[in-house]
């Protein structure tokens, strides 16, 4: 015979469960998995032309580089100043790892330049080499600083935190602390 009591509490401890962290708050893989390098996060970076943060995505290890292009862009609104509409950046540069059919397609619709190389398997497409901007190319050190000025903080080098909500707000946190440097 079970008490109603024992009924409700059951219910109430199960009610809590599913109401805590709701059901996108944290991804089933913790954003952690393998890739060439080991078991670990790659964290999708964008930033201004001065090397200023401005938005951060994480996923698996074993995730394309490219699949966090998306997230990281729809992240930052930057109003016009206009009417208060959000515009894109003039140019995104990037590696070789974003050259694929989709990202052109995706730049191309939203009146994007890109400043992103060939791989040499598409070089034969379409007539050969695209124009290719080496000069603008060479300004994504700025990201490559930003990424090694996060490593720095030795929280987000080594990643203590097993939660990936956890882990993107101590990302957070240091764009702050990047910015405070940055206004004195």
């Amino acid at each position: 015979m079970v008490c109603g009591w024992d009924e409700r509490a059951g219910r109430a401890v199960r009610s809590r469960r599913s109401k805590k962290g709701g059901p996108k708050a944290e991804p089933a893989d913790h954003a952690l998995g393998y890739s060439r390098g080991g078991f670990g996060t790659k964290l999708h970076l964008l930033t201004d032309g001065r090397g200023t943060p401005l938005a951060a995505v994480l996923t698996p290890g074993q995730t394309h580089e490219s699949k966090g292009l998306r997230p990281v862009m729809s992240a930052v609104r930057v109003p016009d100043g206009k009417g208060g509409q959000w515009r894109h950046p003039r140019a995104l540069a990037g590696d070789k790892a974003y050259s694929c059919a989709w990202i052109r397609t995706y730049l191309r619709t939203r009146q994007i330049e890109r400043v992103i190389p060939q791989k040499a398997d598409q070089v034969g497409r379409r007539g050969g080499h695209r124009h290719f901007d080496k000069v603008k190319y060479r300004r994504r050190h700025v990201i490559e600083q930003c990424v090694g000025w996060l490593k720095e903080l030795r929280r987000l080098g080594t990643r203590f935190e097993k939660l990936a909500v956890n882990f993107l707000a101590m990302v957070k946190l240091g764009f702050v602390h990047r910015y405070l440097r940055l206004l004195c």
